[in-house]
């Protein structure tokens, strides 16, 4: 292979990693517990909050809200990871590139 072809193949492999990485950017990933649903994009980024209103929350049961905010959060963090895995994880064994 000549050097010409590689660096082609650099290249379009670069435009391949960049679109990636704008796809998992701009989806937008659910995480939800009992109380709580959040949305986030693939930045990892807050898009939005939503807690059940169709439970009273006293204000003692605040700390357990915070937990479930937090397990809604951390789950739809995985999904950003899961999915920029998947991705993106083919261009990270190759020798070389980073």
């Amino acid at each position: 292979m000549n050097m010409q072809a590689i660096l082609k193949q650099a290249q379009n492999m670069q435009k391949d990693m960049l679109k990636a990485k704008e796809e998992i950017d701009n989806s937008i990933f659910i995480g939800e517990s009992s109380l709580v649903k959040v949305e986030v994009y693939g930045t990892k980024q807050l898009k939005s909050v939503k807690i059940n209103t169709e439970q009273d929350i006293e204000a003692d049961e605040i700390e357990m809200l915070e937990d479930m905010l937090m397990v809604a959060l951390n789950s739809a963090f995985k999904e950003v990871d899961k999915l920029t895995e998947e991705k993106m994880g083919k261009y990270t064994n190759i020798p070389g590139l980073f």
